[in-house]
């Protein structure tokens, strides 16, 4: 069975610096697990890795797509799957926990096809169908387009709810969870973020605007909230840490509950050998 190491965490845990060193130490790539990295010019926001601090380890799944392109959970499935079969180990390193779930379980979903064209009736209609259909689906009822994905799917015979094999493994995986102290990860995203924006922040989303809608994304949402004279830059910035360690704690819970992580001092000085540590008895 292929073995599969997961390195995850909140933003600024220091998820990248650790996997360089572990892909160093094992000679392994690294396969990008942030599904706003996939895509060509979200690269301050989104604290994607810079090419010379690779330091010439071949890194997957990053830049991929244009900023106006479409990617899904569906399409990250099949590529890391691909790679996986590549090596007898990989590594993923990321925070979005369904799209690497997905990928390295029994994940199914759904596929359209161009000739699934159909009449959509009104709203309420459309969610009285699915419940009818599927009295377990889940789903956002203010998301339109959400809605009319999940009637076109009980539309063609599928239940939206169905996925009786999510927590089934299909590779040999080890995943570790790099943990910090919410107060030092609170002072981590406002100084990086402060740095981002001395970066050039800002204007890479006024780029992104120029071209295209900006993804709704944290960070992303609040500066172009600032540009569009929505809010003041203080109050961008407040934002984004405010959701940011909201979304650190949805985060959390979730690894916990689904990929069930060995946890790792994210402040540890020898975190290094910890983690080395841990994969050396896994692989044995």
């Amino acid at each position: 069975m292929k073995q599969v190491i997961v390195i995850c965490g909140p933003t600024a845990s220091g998820k990248t610096s650790l996997s360089i060193k572990l892909a160093k130490h094992y000679q392994l790539d690294v396969i990008n697990g942030d599904s706003v990295q996939i895509f060509k010019g979200y690269n301050i926001g989104s604290a994607k890795i810079k090419d010379d601090d690779m330091q010439g380890i071949t890194h997957h799944l990053i830049n991929i797509k244009d900023a106006n392109e479409t990617y899904d959970v569906s399409k990250f499935q099949k590529d890391v799957r691909q790679l996986i079969h590549q090596q007898s180990t990989s590594m993923i390193v990321g925070g979005t926990g369904l799209y690497i779930k997905a990928a390295l379980y029994d994940y199914h979903f759904y596929e359209e096809s161009n000739n699934e064209i159909i009449d959509f009736p009104s709203e309420e209609m459309m969610i009285k169908t699915i419940y009818e259909a599927d009295p377990n689906a889940s789903f956002d009822h203010k998301n339109l387009k959400r809605v009319k994905r999940m009637y076109q799917k009980v539309m063609f015979g599928h239940k939206p709810s169905e996925n009786i094999h999510k927590d089934k493994p299909l590779f040999d995986i080890l995943t570790l969870y790099l943990d910090i102290p919410r107060d030092i990860l609170k002072k981590r995203i406002i100084q990086r973020l402060e740095e981002q924006i001395d970066q050039g922040f800002i204007e890479e989303v006024q780029h992104l605007s120029k071209h295209g809608s900006v993804k709704d994304v944290i960070g992303y949402r609040e500066i172009q909230a600032y540009l569009n004279q929505k809010m003041t830059l203080e109050e961008a910035k407040t934002q984004i840490v405010k959701k940011s360690m909201a979304f650190a704690k949805r985060q959390k819970t979730w690894f916990m509950n689904q990929m069930h992580p060995i946890i790792i001092d994210g402040l540890s000085k020898d975190i290094l050998e910890k983690s080395i540590k841990e994969i050396d008895a896994w692989k044995k």
